[in-house]
């Protein structure tokens, strides 16, 4: 028969042990272990990424297949003071690697639905999305001037995104729109 503090202790050594094989030689520390997330992890950012682990500035969503209303939005300032060229193939524009603007928390179901990120403004905006699998996708003009990008088949997990400006300079107002219907043409 086992006792509590016996059953404790093999746990914390157990925790040790799978610590102590996850670290590989040369690299830093690991933090300590934290509760499991239920969403798949990221790779790490870095001080050329956009910080998607920060706390979002203004929002976060946390939606279900045929979530209503459709679609949920959320203010933000559009714009920052870094270029985005270079994250991944079709970025431009300016944002603030800081923190996200909003972050969403998505559920598909059984992927009955795409996913619509897009963004609102009457400045040049752009937008870009870090996935749950940690690829970054970006577009400058989905419809009009205004961003978006679709995920046909949406993953579960989190979505990073940050609301840009095409070019350097104040902040734009803007409205992100999360939706699983093709947003109306204007």
């Amino acid at each position: 028969m086992r006792t509590p503090l016996l059953t404790a202790a093999a746990a914390l050594i157990a925790l040790g042990a799978t610590h102590a094989v996850a670290q590989q030689k040369g690299a830093p520390a690991a933090p300590p272990a934290a509760a499991q997330s239920r969403f798949p992890p990221k790779a790490v950012a870095g001080s050329t990424q956009p910080d998607w682990r920060a706390e979002p500035r203004y929002a976060t969503l946390n939606l279900t297949v045929g979530f209503e209303p459709d679609p949920r939005t959320v203010e933000v300032d559009a714009g920052g003071d870094r270029p985005v060229s270079g994250l991944a193939p079709d970025c431009a524009g300016w944002i603030d690697f800081s923190r996200p603007d909003v972050d969403l928390n998505y559920s598909p179901g059984q992927g009955q639905y795409p996913l619509y990120i897009s963004a609102v403004s009457q400045a040049d905006t752009t937008i870009v999305i870090n996935d749950p699998q940690g690829r970054w996708h970006c577009n400058d003009d989905f419809e009009g001037l205004n961003p978006g990008v679709v995920f046909q088949q949406p993953l579960h997990g989190n979505y990073n995104i940050w609301i840009g400006t095409l070019e350097a300079g104040p902040t734009q107002r803007a409205t992100v729109r999360v939706s699983e219907v093709l947003p109306q043409r204007r």
